[in-house]
């Protein structure tokens, strides 16, 4: 069974980031949905991490007003209930520092939200979120095309929820229904959210070597892919090449190539500012394929 608990979250954690709010735009409809959309636009773009962290709790604030209980229902309130996942579990992911709980409490929230926004959008998937893999598979597969975004945020919902509850193996049980909705976001498009689906499933594939089970070569071709998707920008998509598929296949001329490159970039660029700070920020640890068998899970 992969887990993420063997693998650094200070790497994971950042990706998260993108990964939620990289959807804010797509599921955005109305006046309610156009500001977190504008959020999440405005926090990609910083070049300033520290005052991501420091502002964006009034927002969070904000935004869980807008999908109160009114007493109506959720009927209605899908993109919005998704927009509130994302910018929820981009901050448990992210900005949480050491507290745990904390961490786990804003990430249960991020997935309650999906969860909510998913009843809303789909009933059939709704009924299998609980149900055996199988069933969820199917129910995934069967999902509108249209429906994408959401798929997308139930998928970075649910991972960031599976981060902050790492040593939970019930909890980690479930990441074949997250692989489940990446590899169907990325069926129905390929370069949805800025490729940052097709970044986490490079992880995703490259979190076991092959000989138990990992897909590395897949995981490879999934953080290429992404990677020219931003002709060479998305510098936190070569900092997680580096650090789960060059270290499993003990490449270390591509591992220390990728990272001198983030290191030399210049992070600003649309859509990739604030994480191409962090994958920057991120502090460069020195080669040990042995690291690789050792965190490998059984």
């Amino acid at each position: 069974m992969p887990t993420l608990r063997h693998r650094p979250t200070r790497l994971i954690a950042p990706a998260l980031l993108m990964l939620a709010l990289g959807g804010c735009a797509s599921i955005a409809s109305n006046a309610g949905d156009r500001l977190a959309a504008q959020l999440g636009s405005a926090v990609l773009n910083s070049d300033d991490p520290a005052t991501v962290r420091d502002g964006l709790p009034a927002y969070l604030l904000l935004i869980d007003g807008l999908v109160a209980d009114d007493g109506k229902g959720d009927g209605g309130k899908e993109s919005l209930l998704f927009a509130a996942a994302e910018l929820n579990g981009a901050y448990a992911g992210n900005f949480t520092g050491s507290d745990r709980d904390r961490a786990r409490r804003l990430s249960a929230k991020a997935l309650a939200y999906a969860r909510r926004g998913t009843c809303v959008q789909d009933a059939a998937l709704c009924k299998a979120l609980d149900g055996d893999i199988t069933g969820f598979q199917a129910a995934v597969a069967a999902a509108p095309e249209k429906d994408v975004a959401g798929l997308y945020a139930l998928a970075a919902a649910w991972a960031g929820f599976l981060q902050s509850n790492s040593e939970d193996w019930g909890a980690i049980a479930d990441l074949p229904k997250v692989q489940a909705l990446l590899d169907r976001v990325v069926a129905i498009d390929p370069g949805h959210a800025r490729g940052m689906a097709r970044v986490y499933l490079g992880v995703l594939n490259s979190l076991r070597p092959e000989a138990i089970g990992g897909k590395p070569e897949l995981g490879r071709e999934y953080f290429e892919a992404a990677i020219a998707q931003s002709d060479g920008r998305n510098l936190y998509a070569k900092t997680l090449m580096a650090e789960y598929y060059a270290r499993l296949v003990f490449d270390q001329e591509l591992h220390d190539r990728l990272l001198v490159e983030v290191q030399a970039a210049d992070p600003r660029e649309p859509g990739f500012t604030l994480m191409n700070v962090l994958a920057r920020n991120a502090r460069r640890r020195s080669w040990n394929p042995a690291r690789t068998i050792s965190e490998a899970p059984s």
